[in-house]
This record gives C-alpha cells, sequence and structure tokens, in this order.
C-alpha cells in the first residue's frame, strides 16, 4: 500500500481522497491500524475539535500505529487538524494531550476585533527558512493556501516551523522535519498551489525512499 488516508470519522477524507487522484496517486482509505505497518506513506486529515479527534484516533486505536510509523522514518502528512493533532496539547474546550510529536501547545487566536475568528479564507504563506523544504519547492513566491480554523500551532522548538502565515500577526502554517510534514490550511482546496504542495510531498519521499 502506498498512500494511505487515516479514516477516524473527523475528515473531508473524499477531498483528500480526489486531490491525490488528480495527481497520479491512487490513495487508499483506511481506520484500521494494520493498515498503517504496511503504507508506505500516511496523510492524517482532520476538521473538527481537537478532543473529538483525539478521543476518536484512541477509539479506533490509531495512536500507537501512527507514533510507530513516524518513529520508523516513514512519509507523514497532517492536514489542519492533522496537524494540531501532532503536539503535545490542545486548549480548546480545556487541556487534552496530543500525539507528542512536536512540542508545543495548540491555542486559540487571541486577536483584536476587527479579525473575526475562524481564520476563513485565502491566505499567503511566508518561507520561515531557506532554503524552503522539498515540501514547498517549485510554489510560487509567498503562494496563497485556503485555511479555515480558529486555533493555531505554538512549536516550541523553532525548527519545526517551515513557513508561517499572517492574520493579526504571524502563525505556524507549515511543519516539515525529516519524515513528518503537515499544513494547517488545506491543500486539497487550494488549487494549483494545494496540487503542487501534494506533488511535493510524493517526490521528496519517493525520492528519499523512506
Amino acid at each position: 500500500m502506498s498512500t494511505l488516508i487515516i479514516d477516524y470519522g473527523m475528515g473531508n477524507l473524499r477531498s483528500v481522497q480526489k486531490a491525490f487522484e488528480c495527481i497520479g496517486e491512487p490513495a487508499v482509505i483506511s481506520s484500521d491500524p494494520r493498515d498503517l505497518a504496511t503504507a508506505e506513506r500516511v496523510v492524517l486529515p482532520g476538521v473538527g475539535a481537537f478532543r473529538d479527534a483525539i478521543e476518536a484516533i484512541h477509539r479506533h486505536d490509531l495512536a500507537a500505529a501512527l507514533r510507530d510509523h513516524i518513529a520508523a522514518n516513514r512519509p507523514f502528512l497532517g492536514i489542519c487538524l492533522g496537524l494540531q493533532l501532532l503536539f503535545d496539547r490542545s486548549l480548546e474546550d480545556g487541556e487534552h494531550a496530543g500525539l507528542g510529536i512536536i512540542p508545543g501547545t495548540v491555542r486559540r487566536f487571541e486577536l483584536p476585533a476587527e479579525f473575526k475568528i475562524p481564520h476563513m479564507g485565502w491566505n499567503q504563506l511566508q518561507p520561515a527558512r531557506s532554503p524552503a523544504p522539498a515540501l514547498l519547492q517549485g510554489l510560487p513566491d509567498k503562494p496563497w493556501f485556503y485555511f479555515v480554523h480558529s486555533y493555531h500551532c505554538v512549536a516550541e522548538d523553532a525548527d519545526w516551523v517551515a513557513a508561517t502565515a499572517d492574520y493579526g500577526g504571524p502563525f505556524l502554517a507549515v511543519v516539515a522535519r525529516g519524515n513528518v510534514m503537515a499544513t494547517q490550511f488545506h491543500p486539497e482546496k487550494s488549487q494549483a498551489a494545494g496540487m503542487q504542495l501534494l506533488r511535493n510531498f510524493l517526490e521528496a519521499t519517493r525520492t528519499a525512499q523512506v
């Protein structure tokens, strides 16, 4: 199995699958943790509340399988809530432990009144380092992507941060470190730039032969 999209009941799975199909990658949707053991690369999408998502991941016995996949240096892509779940904790509706892959906390935007929450719509990326990671290669300068979120990730280690966006101040928009890549935005809703990012994910992971 090459590309596995994880189904834990809280993602726009078909949209993500169709996006991969558009770039010639036949991705499989599964909620079976045994499938993670044979997947070359894993995609964790997600929309909704952090607490419900992490509970669903544990209910499907996916947490250990996800950590094992990442620890084995196999490619991983998180999308939106799939990024937030990688962090140590979220402060959405209380405090809830995440997967603990990335040190840091998911926090609600605290913004002046003129900024609506959720942050919804198109926004530009600002690369956080040069050269940009493979995930962001071949994109226009400060490319536009589609965001929908009320909470944002605060990483304790800046080395995780590959790009930021600005909404009343900079916030983390992309992480990329080794085999772990994730975006706060939705590449599957981001037209040409989103398709290029998904191609980059596939190409980077094939080239690395991880």
